[in-house]
């Protein structure tokens, strides 16, 4: 008896399965990391406020497992490095950070090849244009 019961068992499991696989149901695969954001990486650009020096600008965006972005600012020139974006948004192809502790922000449009920015970089009361190339 315990014989056929285990028979019967094994006969539901398989029809079940069998059944599954032909209605289109299957186990679910692994989970893959979606393509990552075009704005992620590291956009370099140069200042050019006029009549005061040249200002090169490194801008790193990054973003968690969820997708929520994050990012610093470095000027190369000045030695300084790590100054965090305090806002950032990205919806394609429109760009936005801000910094609140340097009056620091910027807009602009990512072009169609995604390898650059262009826009406006406002630090105090001067807006300035400013592309952002993207490096490795």
């Amino acid at each position: 008896m315990t014989r056929n019961r285990t028979l019967f068992a094994l006969s539901v499991c398989f029809l079940l399965i069998l059944g599954l696989r032909i209605v289109g149901l299957r186990t679910v695969p692994s989970v893959q990391a979606a393509d990552p954001s075009p704005i992620i990486g590291n956009w370099e650009g140069t200042l050019d406020p006029g009549a005061q020096p040249k200002k090169r600008v490194v801008v790193h965006i990054t973003a968690t497992p969820d997708g929520i972005l994050s990012g610093t600012i470095d000027y190369p020139d000045e030695s300084v490095s790590g100054v965090l974006i305090t806002a950032i948004q990205y919806k394609e192809p429109a760009l936005h950070f801000e910094n609140s502790s340097g009056e620091v922000s910027y807009d602009g449009t990512m072009n169609k090849e995604n390898s650059e920015i262009a826009g406006m970089w406002k630090q105090g009361a001067a807006p300035l244009s400013l592309t952002l190339k993207k490096v490795p």
